[in-house]
């Protein structure tokens, strides 16, 4: 590791410890248990997102005390401190979700807010539901403050009569169930059995995808983010975290030094590699904004080209997180990637190694005893799986997720509704048949507001057999859980008048990953004709934390893809 720019300690605590004029500070920190010789040691934050609402935060409070702990031991003085989350697996196909996108920047704000008016030295953040790893990553790169982010861990998989269950496995029982392709016996099993510990969503959904795509950005620890939260070695790599963190912040390296549009194109690959979530897109191009790199939505397609997919993880293949780990996990993806050219090596990561040297000791292929990551000769798919679709009815660009289908391609007719609701209902009642492209709008930044996911009812089309023969549009989002011809993040977004608010019941759609394509099959006159008919509709939420998302991203289609 390199040594310090010079000997001086990286201090901004002194602010608020030095100097006779800060004796009332100090006063104040004694109570909470400094004493005279803990002044000139680094305060460090813990940003805790330990929360009993979900088996995804619940089991984070341990890990924080260790990280704590650890601190104290490497010479550091630590200050708890929280921050909120939402429970999109509970929250799903409510109004509740709509909170869901929202809170990623409540969660950046709670931890800029804590860390810039203590004037800590650094930040350790421990988090485990979806927009916790977005949220911390999005307050680290603003503040740019040395800190790396502490994955709270994998939910281990559940049993029933010999499959691995996740969350999503409950979601899809749902339209199994009502189509009458489910006895009861399994529907209440899986329900019983699908959440069997503490720790996040267990496929390559959103939370996993981003814990893992953390590592290829250099800001969590290698081989951290596949381990399931209740075993002992989840709390260790804590404890590592924090003697890494100390380091970094005597040799203050911080996230921007990190955070590059080379790493961001390191964590990119590695989400094509693994088949993780559309929800990628938005978080790496808030991330990037908050770093002040330049990402686009055409450099996920540039990425997706030349990188194959190379685990066989759910949603749409047969393995889960623990699974993954076993295997080799990210470390050993990673190397696969950077043996061919597919990665930069020479990124910085928060340890002070390069990303090839951090690979250095990780074997170039993968074990021949496993089928979770496939020989790099034998991918599941030869490019990534989150295709950038354009055309009349996103010039803008949306996101389709693309794993799991034998043919990336649909043409039909708009089934057409204007919430989540409406969607679900039809689903249910069955009104949904092979060849409908289901069209659910007015969900997106603005028009949710907040950007809602739609897991109830892929996951219930999923259940009903429908999951390859119907296509999904939205202007909002899709959990990572979710898998079929779908397509999301379209922009602009209806509320504002993107041409997805135009559609009417029946009308012919055409999506097609291969050509990148999502086309609206009507004339351009008779487009202009339905625009000059439509008129903006009346903002659900005007007041409240809804409102307040709403005004950020009003004006502007990039809410609707950076979120």
């Amino acid at each position: 590791m390199s040594e310090p720019v010079d000997n001086r300690p990286n201090r901004r605590s002194h602010n608020i410890t030095a100097g006779v004029s800060r004796s009332p500070n100090r006063a104040m920190l004694r109570a909470v248990g400094f004493g005279d010789g803990d002044f000139e040691k680094p305060i460090v934050g813990v940003a805790n997102g330990h929360s009993t609402m979900n088996p995804c935060n619940a089991g984070l409070d341990p890990l924080a005390k260790r990280a704590e702990a650890a601190l104290k031991a490497a010479g550091a003085m630590p200050q708890s401190f929280g921050f909120p989350t939402v429970t999109d697996g509970i929250s799903m196909g409510t109004e509740g979700m709509k909170f869901s996108l929202v809170s990623r920047e409540v969660i950046a704000d709670s931890i800029e807010t804590a860390t810039q008016s203590q004037f800590l030295d650094g930040v350790l953040a421990v988090g485990g539901c979806d927009k916790n790893m977005p949220g911390v990553m999005i307050a680290l790169a603003r503040m740019n403050v040395p800190g790396l982010f502490c994955y709270g861990g994998t939910i281990k998989p559940g049993k029933w009569k010999g499959q691995d269950l996740t969350i999503v496995s409950s979601f899809e029982a749902v339209g199994a169930f009502a189509a009458g392709n489910m006895a009861k016996e399994d529907f209440e099993g899986i329900e019983k059995n699908a959440c069997p510990s503490f720790g996040a969503c267990g496929g390559m959904y959103t939370a996993n995808t981003m814990s893992s795509a953390f590592e290829a950005l250099g800001m969590s620890l290698m081989g951290s983010s596949q381990m399931a939260n209740p075993d002992p070695e989840k709390s260790d790599s804590v404890a590592q975290s924090a003697e890494v963190l100390v380091n970094a912040i005597k040799l203050n390296l911080r996230p921007r030094d990190i955070i590059t549009r080379e790493s961001i194109e390191n964590a990119v690959a590695l989400v094509m590699a693994t088949g993780g979530s559309t929800n990628a897109t938005l978080h790496f191009l808030a991330i990037a904004h908050a770093a002040g790199v330049e990402w686009t939505l055409d450099d996920f397609e540039r990425v997706r080209l030349k990188v194959p997919v190379l685990c066989n993880l759910k949603p749409s293949g047969q393995y889960v997180a623990v699974d993954f780990h076993k295997a080799g996990g990210v470390p050993q993806v990673l190397k696969m990637l950077l043996a061919r050219g597919l990665i930069n090596g020479d990124c910085m990561t928060i340890t002070g190694k390069t990303m090839a040297q951090e690979l250095e000791h990780i074997p170039a292929e993968p074990r021949a005893d496993q089928d979770v990551i496939r020989p790099f000769d034998k991918p599941l798919y030869a490019q990534g799986h989150l295709a950038i679709l354009k055309g009349n009815l996103a010039p803008l660009g949306a996101v389709s997720k693309i794993t799991g289908l034998k043919n990336p391609s649909i043409t039909g007719p708009a089934r057409v509704f204007d919430s989540e609701q409406a969607a679900m209902d039809a689903i249910m009642a069955r009104k949904i048949v092979a060849g409908d492209v289901i069209v659910i709008r007015y969900i997106g930044p603005q028009g949710g507001p907040g950007m809602p996911e739609m897991l109830a009812p892929t996951s219930a089309i999923i259940g009903q057999g429908l999951g390859e023969s119907t296509g999904f549009i939205t202007d909002g989002r899709f959990s990572g859980g979710t898998w079929g011809m779908v397509v999301g993040h379209v922009a602009p977004e209806a509320f504002v008048g993107g041409p997805i608010a135009l559609v009417h019941e029946g009308d012919s759609i055409t999506i097609d990953a291969k050509k990148q394509l999502i086309q609206l099959n009507v004339s351009d006159q008779e487009l202009a004709a339905r625009r000059a008919q439509w008129k903006q509709p009346a903002p659900r939420y005007t007041s409240g934390v809804l409102g307040k998302f709403a005004r950020l991203v009003s004006g502007a289609d990039k809410g609707a893809i950076t979120g």
